[in-house]
């Protein structure tokens, strides 16, 4: 069987199996940062397609676009110019996060706090703040706290993070308890990483202990080439547990999404991209929930 044909048949191994699958939802609200300090890597589509594919299968779900770039908040449709209200205001006036909260337009239960590009200017401005790295953790507590008296559960926060470890990144790191890493196929991705697992180690001794590791996929993922299986064969064997089996493939799918101001979930839900990050949000949402319900009866 040609590479191609194995592709097509895998593709179709997945939609048969993740047709209209629903994941369980956690018994109470997971926040993760996805984060990696080496640019490129696919954070941002990262964020947006797991958080997608998390709704399209009955979750609540926030983005928070920390990204001054404002990416995730272009791929979810959401109007981000520089009068809309935004994650900038929460930060630095502290404005309380459901004032700024949108749904996305395409995804029922998917809502996202944009980024405008007043938030280039946060990480100066937030200097002389008081407490300026808890600032988001207070916002995001105060607003599980809201949905909870309404008793309209939120289940996933997924923070998208500008790749640096400047004050946007560190509160999103305070603000979470679970870091999801995407992991880039390629040589340099092993050596960044290295350099943000002291980054949250850093973290945890100062600013936040129950940060920790919970999630890796690796993204760009070429099936045909030596060094996307060597890196992804070297991933799994120092981070076995958190890697995901799950893979995400180099896919013009997924680059085009974007431009039409969708994720690849709905751009195209039959695409192996699209595929690839609904399998990899089953087996998060699974595994959050086996986690839960040790901790629980631990």
């Amino acid at each position: 069987m040609t590479p191609l044909a194995q592709a097509v048949a895998a593709d179709a191994r997945k939609r048969i199996t993740l047709s209209g699958r629903t994941v369980p939802r956690p018994s109470r609200t997971r926040v993760l940062t996805v984060a990696n300090q080496k640019g490129g890597v696919g954070k941002t589509t990262t964020t947006v397609n797991i958080a997608a594919a998390l709704a399209q299968a009955g979750s609540t779900v926030l983005v928070i676009d920390l990204d001054p770039q404002g990416n995730a908040s272009t791929a979810l449709g959401i109007d981000h110019h520089s009068e809309v209200p935004s994650i900038y205001d929460v930060l630095v006036d502290g404005e309380p996060l459901a004032d700024v909260v949108q749904a996305c337009p395409d995804i029922p239960r998917l809502l996202c706090a944009p980024a405008t590009i007043d938030l280039a200017g946060a990480e100066i401005e937030l200097v002389s703040l008081v407490a300026r790295e808890t600032r988001l953790q207070k916002a995001v507590a105060a607003y599980i706290d809201q949905r909870v008296a309404a008793q309209d559960q939120l289940d996933y926060v997924l923070v998208d993070c500008p790749p640096s470890l400047g004050l946007l990144t560190v509160n999103a790191f305070v603000a979470a308890t679970e870091v999801f890493i995407p992991i880039q196929c390629e040589y340099y991705a092993l050596e960044g990483l290295s350099q943000l697992l002291k980054n949250i180690e850093m973290i945890r001794n100062h600013l936040n202990p129950s940060l920790h590791v919970s999630t890796i996929l690796l993204t760009m993922f070429d099936a045909r080439t030596r060094l996307s299986a060597q890196v992804a064969d070297e991933v799994r064997t120092h981070f076995s547990e958190q890697t995901l089996r799950a893979t995400v493939p180099r896919s013009v799918r997924i680059s085009e999404a974007p431009s039409h101001g969708e994720t690849v979930m709905t751009y195209d839900p039959n695409s192996s991209g699209a595929l690839s990050y609904l399998e990899a949000a089953v087996e998060l949402a699974e595994r959050g929930v086996r986690a839960q319900t040790t901790e629980e009866s631990a």
